[in-house]
């Protein structure tokens, strides 16, 4: 079977180059050489986060990270202020109230983006709470969050920030030291374009004073102060306290050389192209949006099915007739929609029209009129 497009909101198709990187003889997690590629890594990543902050790059998925940071730096009985609009900032509740922390939840309307005015003022009527934890990019429903405007009002109460950045950074901008973000936590399997396996986790000085000053009892591994321990002791040879992925490493070291040589608006631009080019040929096809233009992501377009089609048909159709592999919705949402990503090798042209010509296939074999090529119309500048 030839391999699948993948066109889902991560993990994601890889530059030839990143999956080269992964070939590697197997490199030992410590040493002159891991150090110097562990060490560049951290720096280059860094000018993608937009920060002078520690980062580590940890194995595990961004889950894991997020856990990290919301139980090193919050204590059991803190309370932490969540706003959502979507299945990954339920999914930041369970774990805050997992770890023993009090939530106050701020629920919005999945289509509407998360509001600064709100957030301000639960943060005025709750003087106890010590965090703020937000997601960046709800893939669950394709809305951007504006991060500025909630980091500064949690900045003007001394509050920490923690965001969710796994499906948003190296995708849009997001400016870690000049927006106050606190802890701040990706993966290098979305945007960053390189194999599942490896989380990656900025730590502010604010951050690390909450950290230090955590008196309840906590795991090893989990510990900030761990990693912490090993970088400032052992970090010449052994810079991390666990056995890492090196390979993975190594792939996400050549991404991203390849991100920063032909700059981030460069990637982001070719992402909103990939997303504006979908998004035409589906209206073409008469499918509506389900996020609203003005906080849609350019990294994941999802969108509502038009009537007498069926998403969980039009899902597999895609997968057995074009071969490309789309996202389904969750919860409430399964049925009502697909969603399609634009990162990775999918901001290209021949993703796109694959995808948009397979759902033409797929319409025209429901006895639907649609001419040949009727969503291509916004393909022609893609590369």
């Amino acid at each position: 079977m030839a391999a699948l497009k993948l066109m889902i909101p991560g993990p994601v198709d890889i530059p030839e180059e990143v999956r080269d990187a992964m070939a590697i003889r197997t490199m030992p997690h410590y040493g002159n050489d891991w150090v110097r590629l562990y060490g560049e890594t951290q720096e280059m990543a860094k000018k993608v986060f937009g920060t002078k902050n520690d980062l580590y790059i940890m194995p595990g998925p961004g889950t894991m990270a997020l856990e990290a940071a919301l139980g090193s730096a919050l204590e059991p009985g803190d309370t932490v202020l969540i706003p959502l609009n979507g299945f990954f900032g339920e999914r930041l509740i369970t774990m805050a109230e997992g770890l023993g922390l009090k939530v106050i939840s701020l629920p919005l309307p999945l289509t509407e983006p998360i509001s600064a005015a709100e957030v301000a003022a639960l943060l005025q009527e709750h003087p106890e709470v010590r965090a703020l934890a937000i997601v960046h990019h709800e893939t669950s429903t394709g809305v951007l969050n504006p991060l500025e405007g909630v980091l500064a009002a949690a900045r003007a109460r001394g509050v920490l920030t923690v965001v969710d950045a796994i499906s948003s950074m190296g995708g849009v901008p997001l400016l870690v030291d000049e927006w106050g973000v606190d802890l701040c936590v990706t993966v290098a399997n979305k945007a960053l374009e390189t194999p599942p396996g490896v989380a990656l986790l900025s730590i502010s000085a604010q951050a690390w004073a909450a950290i230090e000053n955590r008196k309840a009892p906590r795991g090893w591994y989990l510990d900030l102060k761990t990693w912490r321990w090993y970088m400032e002791n052992w970090g010449s040879w052994h810079p991390s306290p666990v056995t890492m992925p090196t390979s993975n490493i190594n792939a996400l070291h050549t991404s991203l050389m390849a991100l920063l040589e032909s700059g981030l608006e460069t990637r982001f631009a070719e992402y909103r192209a990939a997303a504006a080019a979908t998004r035409a040929g589906l209206r073409a096809l008469e499918f509506s949006m389900f996020a609203p233009d003005s906080c849609a992501s350019p990294l994941v377009t999802a969108f509502c099915m038009r009537p007498g089609v069926d998403a969980t048909a039009l899902q597999q159709a895609l997968v057995q007739d074009a071969g490309v592999m789309i996202s389904g919705g969750l919860t409430d949402l399964h049925g009502k929609i697909l969603r399609v990503g634009h990162i990775g090798l999918a901001r290209q042209r021949d993703y796109v029209v694959s995808f948009l010509l397979g759902v033409e296939d797929y319409l025209r074999g429901q006895g639907l009129a649609i001419a040949p090529g009727q969503s291509l119309v916004s393909v022609a500048h893609l590369k």
